[in-house]
């Protein structure tokens, strides 16, 4: 079920299916809800899925010329009360990461479990602080689809590129869509989010980050050795994925999620 929720005025959209266990799934920087489709199909027979466009993307409204991960996260919570939910899994791609790393700082009390897919706990360095902001000029000079032909490739392995044609195009599509204000936001918020290792590390609730081998974005050897991983917290790798294991491994994905959730509800 598709409806649109109205948080201090802006509408965002949701989508909600299946019954059970809730969970959540936040996308990243120029997707939108939709992005989780395959995956949600895959889940929603076991547990309920909810999909949430995060604010300036997909058709959910914009708030401000800055959203911060905290605000994304804010909308995150809002949508929960909004549906009755008490707790549950939150699963972030990417950017969506960073909102879940966000949510689990000011909300540990709303969550069994929290999952970053191709996601980290890092602050953005000065070098990639320095691209965003080229990326920020570039929409402002109207180049949109320059970022965009450029950045989507990039999500899959180079291996995986002749494999998934249709999806890199749908995911263009969706990018394509995504107004220039809402990119500009979460470019500026994303820049000067803090970085949140010490949730990694002192956390509590049961946590699983998921990287892939082949990610262009995230460097794999690097940042499996910076990661330090308490006692709750579990490493998964999917060996031929980019950055889109959910849909350049969607099986192996599925069973990481579903095995994780398991755990989260004490089954």
């Amino acid at each position: 079920m598709e409806n649109k929720l109205d948080f201090r005025g802006v509408n965002i959209k949701i989508v909600d299916e299946g019954t059970g266990l809730p969970v959540l799934l936040l996308h990243g920087y120029l997707e939108s809800s939709e992005i989780w489709k395959s995956l949600s199909d895959q889940l929603k027979d076991v547990f309920r899925i909810i999909r949430i466009d995060l604010p300036g993307h997909g058709e959910s409204g914009l708030f401000h010329n800055i959203h911060t991960m905290e605000i994304m996260a804010e909308t995150t919570r809002f949508v929960m009360d909004a549906l009755f939910i008490d707790k549950c899994v939150l699963i972030g791609h990417s950017m969506g990461g960073y909102v879940t790393l966000a949510f689990a700082e000011h909300y540990p009390e709303r969550l069994l479990g929290f999952v970053l897919f191709h996601s980290t706990p890092f602050a953005d360095t000065e070098e990639k602080k320095r691209a965003r902001d080229r990326e920020i000029e570039l929409i402002k000079q109207g180049k949109k689809n320059l970022i965009i032909d450029t950045n989507v490739p990039e999500l899959f392995a180079g291996d995986n590129l002749g494999l998934y044609g249709r999806d890199l195009e749908k995911i263009k599509e969706i990018a394509r869509r995504t107004p220039e204000e809402g990119i500009i936001a979460v470019l500026e918020g994303m820049k000067n989010r803090p970085g949140r290792t010490t949730i990694i590390k002192n956390s509590k609730i049961p946590f699983m980050v998921i990287l892939g081998k082949k990610d262009n974005h995230i460097q794999f050897e690097s940042i499996k050795s910076k990661l330090e991983l308490n006692h709750p917290g579990e490493l998964c790798i999917l060996e031929n994925s980019g950055h889109m294991g959910f849909i350049e491994e969607p099986g192996k994905s599925a069973e990481m999620i579903k095995s994780f959730v398991r755990r989260c509800s004490g089954k």
